[in-house]
């Protein structure tokens, strides 16, 4: 289907107002023409992959950081009380590392091979 440049404004104002202000645009730095090479370069690693409690608990640097979170999750109802219970007991005996190393920035796209 062809539109004229008038015809677009008229149909899509709101489009054709940020196409001609230059406002929203997204660079790029690599093109690929095969879908397969394109394919294969996008990791699998995390596919799906819906973080827990453990894993935003490897994020934090304080155990105040880590209780913010655990009673967080708490409220919203994405953990049991008596998870929670357990999680803090975990937290106060043993101090917000016991829950693994920290998650640095950009943990996931390093583990996925994406950036070094």
């Amino acid at each position: 289907m062809e539109f004229d440049k008038e015809n677009f404004k008229r149909l899509f104002p709101n489009l054709a107002r940020e196409m001609e202000s230059g406002e929203n645009k997204v660079s790029m730095s690599s093109v690929r023409t095969d879908t397969r090479s394109g394919e294969r370069a996008i990791s699998s690693n995390f596919v799906h992959y819906d973080p827990d409690i453990i894993d935003f608990l490897r994020r934090c640097d304080t155990a105040e950081q880590a209780e913010e979170i655990i009673a967080y999750m708490e409220r919203r109802g994405e953990i049991t009380k008596e998870y929670a219970v357990k999680l803090r007991r975990q937290l106060k005996e043993k101090g917000v590392r016991s829950f693994g190393p920290k998650k640095e920035e950009n943990y996931y796209l390093r583990r996925a091979g994406l950036i070094k």
